[in-house]
């Protein structure tokens, strides 16, 4: 079993105040576990509306399968379009 964790730092742009940043953040954490259905959470910056941290995990049986659902969050998040990736966190247990 191999564990995959991935964090984004992210800026958000558009967003002018925090009431508009969670609802851009709910949506990108809702769409990210229903299409790959993996854990995602808010891992930082909840009272700061310009930034977000997430963070998502996902439970495979081999490494290679966990690295290649991690790409396809990390291409969701870059074409979305409402968040810009400032760094990415990739773990392995």
């Amino acid at each position: 079993m191999v564990v995959g964790v991935c964090s984004w730092s992210l800026s958000l742009p558009g967003c002018r105040s925090l009431k508009e940043k969670r609802m851009v953040v709910k949506s990108i954490k809702e769409k990210l576990q229903h299409r790959f259905r993996v854990s995602v959470a808010e891992t930082d910056h909840q009272d700061t509306w310009t930034r977000a941290e997430l963070t998502a995990a996902v439970v495979t049986t081999d490494r290679g399968q966990a690295d290649s659902i991690l790409d396809r969050l990390d291409r969701f998040l870059e074409d979305d379009g409402r968040a810009l990736i400032l760094k990415v966190d990739r773990s392995f247990r």
